[in-house]
């Protein structure tokens, strides 16, 4: 797998379900999500074409519980010794001492979740692994470590401690499942555990002023995404 060049410091590993993304810190490299179960090597491989190596992974920031986005952190870190930073009410999930709240399908999301489920079957998906998260993420955090600021923000809906992370010099944002994105439009995450707080999540999202939006699931917001975010129209998503 090639990683995709977003910014000269971060890059899109484009998995079928849930990207990676690596960034480049001014002593190695963060990943933020880690994909599916069994996607450490391909991340691993990702790295070593950006000259980097497993030891150089400093931080590992996990936006949400969903096993899309935690499924390999567990064997990154036995990898790389990086930290897990995650957001504070998804921790306990993370680190399997609570279970997952369960999302509220409407018909549609019901649909597609049997479909993708279906298909987690055929692929024969390693188990889960819980993962010990280091830091507990709250909004308003800075993270600490990184070439510029990074703003955390709560933003829950998807799930209770969701986060999504802001570069404000960039003007890059990291979503987390909020914000996917369809046919070059933003459009609402399914599978949310509180949809009408999740609307209010995205909207949050959407009044700031960024150029890249990075999203979990469909192509990145390249240009202008400011834009396409106050265009969207969440509350008629998935309906």
């Amino acid at each position: 797998m090639n990683p995709l060049r977003i910014t000269p410091a971060i890059w899109q590993l484009p998995f079928p379900v849930g990207h990676v993304h690596i960034v480049r810190l001014p002593d190695g490299y963060a990943l933020i999500d880690t994909g599916m179960p069994g996607s450490a090597p391909a991340v691993l491989d990702a790295l070593e074409q950006l000259g980097g190596r497993p030891q150089d992974v400093r931080q590992i920031v996990l936006t949400h519980s969903h096993v899309d986005h935690m499924g390999s952190a567990a064997d990154l870190v036995e990898a790389t010794g990086a930290r897990v930073l995650a957001g504070a009410l998804d921790a306990p999930v993370i680190r399997g001492t609570a279970a997952e709240p369960e999302p509220v399908h409407t018909a549609s999301e019901r649909a597609l979740h049997e479909q993708i489920s279906a298909g987690f079957s055929d692929g024969d998906m390693p188990p889960v692994r819980h993962v010990a998260v280091d830091i507990e993420l709250r909004d308003g955090d800075t993270l600490t470590g990184w070439s510029e600021p990074v703003r955390v923000l709560h933003v829950p809906g998807h799930t209770p401690g969701s986060i999504a992370l802001h570069f404000t010099a960039g003007n890059v944002l990291f979503p987390g499942d909020i914000i996917a994105t369809a046919e070059g439009r933003a459009i609402l995450g399914p599978f949310n555990v509180a949809r009408e707080q999740a609307i209010d999540s995205f909207r949050r999202l959407a009044a700031l002023e960024v150029e890249t939006v990075c999203v979990p699931h469909g192509e990145p917001l390249l240009a202008d995404a400011s834009a396409v975010l106050r265009a969207a129209t969440p509350e008629n998503d998935w309906v």
